[in-house]
């Protein structure tokens, strides 16, 4: 047997179940911000960038903090409405 299939002898190397769901959420939850960033810094930079250099114009800055507020604002409520619970 492999030591995921075998019991624990209860070394203090091993994760507890409530340790290891913990440690599993915050690598999910690091792991979406992650995507959810390069998401948006792709779609915004696609649409907002059009002669890339070494500084923003005041319209594509403008253009990019509208992207990123239309972004963030879409995607909690289509997360709002998943997750809503029913009453």
């Amino acid at each position: 047997m492999d030591s995921f299939s075998s019991p624990s002898s209860g070394s203090s190397s091993q994760f507890s179940a409530n340790e290891f769901r913990d440690q599993l959420k915050t690598q999910l939850a690091q792991a979406y911000a992650e995507e959810f960033l390069e998401t948006l810094r792709v779609k915004c930079f696609d649409k907002c960038i059009t002669k890339p250099g070494s500084s923003l114009s005041g319209s594509e800055s403008s253009c990019i903090s509208r992207c990123m507020e239309r972004y963030i604002e879409a995607t909690s409520i289509v997360s709002r409405a998943l997750f809503k619970t029913p009453h």
